[in-house]
């Protein structure tokens, strides 16, 4: 299963290198969490979400664990459905009728009922997997709230960006536009180039 094997290498990247951020990471999620969230959104996740729920529960406690460059935390099933419902008040008046593409991965300057959020940053961006229908179905987007939008992809699906933000912990590479650093507390830091 690659999200499996990409998280095992995230986590021992994280317990060698940065052993404060991956100590607030839950194994995995309770997995009547994910049947609640899927019922409540009404779609059905990807894979890929289901396969990284299995291995990694988000936080504890909502801590931070920036493992997401360049500063997002993962949510747990619960977490995602807490953001959501958040999400669905805030837009309650556009929530039928959102401004956006009809298309996975096509922009949008409404929070959009089929974006389901997996990782926040504690400001109100959040990542979120794309679950309308289209050749992208289950891609990331950033949301940013203070623009109320969202551009195009930021990576094709869940397993890509884990994939990715592996090899780049392992390679001390970039992704996106951002390289991990470590501080001198055990936290993984992107810097941002």
């Amino acid at each position: 299963m690659a999200v499996a094997d990409a998280w095992g290498r995230i986590v021992r990247w994280l317990s060698f290198y940065a052993p404060s951020t991956g100590s607030v990471l839950r194994t995995m999620a309770d997995r009547e969490d994910v049947v609640i969230l899927e019922q409540e959104i009404g779609v059905e996740l990807p894979d890929d979400l289901h396969d990284w729920w299995s291995v990694c529960g988000g936080t504890g406690n909502s801590a931070f664990a920036e493992i997401i460059p360049p500063f997002y935390t993962p949510h747990g099933p619960q977490g995602a459905l807490d953001a959501f419902r958040v999400q669905r008040k805030l837009w309650a008046d556009a929530w039928d009728t959102p401004e956006c593409g009809p298309d996975a991965g096509s922009a949008g300057n409404s929070y959009h009922p089929l974006w389901v959020p997996f990782a926040f940053d504690g400001l109100g961006d959040a990542l979120v997997v794309d679950l309308r229908p289209g050749p992208l179905r289950g891609c990331v987007l950033e949301w940013d709230h203070e623009r109320a939008e969202a551009n195009g992809p930021e990576w094709r699906s869940i397993t890509e960006m884990l994939e990715q933000i592996a090899t780049a912990l392992e390679e001390r590479t970039k992704v996106r536009h951002c390289r991990p650093e470590t501080t001198t507390d055990g936290r993984i830091d992107w810097r941002t180039s």
